[in-house]
């Protein structure tokens, strides 16, 4: 099931991550996790972004050194909670590009419903990074994978915080080609389609709704 999952077990994700899992930490504090964790999440998932060489002087002699082109690469953020992931993102790679997918969970169905769809252009030219805090049934993740390969981007890659058997299922069966990156795969899903034991709704904990 696992060959295309990217477990990213570094300490300071996890140990940032376990702080976000309790009840107790307050809006203020799980938005600062959320950054910080998103940060670190970013050098694991641009590992193999293309290079370019371009020359620059040094303050010793006239160089050629290796840089990634930013405006390639398209962060792509599921609204509303995917907005926390991105920012933190962003902090890493300030010069990529950002697109949004709103998307709402049908209370009844637990299917994806769009309501807001916005891109950069020439996304045949990009390389695209979808973030979303939660992979739980994995509805919105795979309609919005499929909105976007109607955009033939370069390639398409998912990030989240956590997922569980049935999402990950069910992400590979609808977008074999498309990895995903998490900081952890938690034990299932209950009849809500929450993740257990997971760290609640994610855009509740970072707005401070209910």
């Amino acid at each position: 099931m696992q060959n295309n999952v990217h477990v990213i077990d570094h300490p300071l994700v996890q140990h940032k991550l376990s702080l976000m899992r309790n009840k107790e930490a307050s809006t203020n504090s799980f938005r600062r996790l959320l950054n910080e964790l998103s940060m670190l999440m970013a050098y694991e998932v641009t590992r193999d972004v293309p290079m370019q060489e371009v020359d620059i002087e040094t303050p010793m002699e006239q160089a050629r050194v290796k840089v990634i082109d930013g405006k390639k690469l398209v962060f792509v953020s599921i609204l509303r909670a995917g907005t926390g992931i991105l920012d933190g993102m962003l902090s890493v790679v300030p010069g990529a590009r950002v697109g949004h997918i709103g998307l709402y969970r049908d209370p009844k169905t637990l299917t994806a419903v769009e309501y807001y769809f916005k891109m950069p252009e020439k996304m045949a030219e990009r390389d695209v990074i979808v973030v979303d805090p939660m992979l739980a049934t994995g509805n919105s993740a795979i309609a919005a994978v499929e909105r976007l390969k109607e955009l033939s981007p370069k390639s398409i890659k998912f990030v989240c915080l956590l997922t569980c058997p049935e999402g990950v299922r069910a992400m590979q069966q609808s977008h074999p080609d498309v990895p995903i990156y998490t900081a952890a795969i938690d034990r299932e899903l209950n009849d809500h389609g929450y993740i257990l034991p997971g760290l609640g709704d994610a855009g509740d904990r970072m707005f401070g709704t209910k």
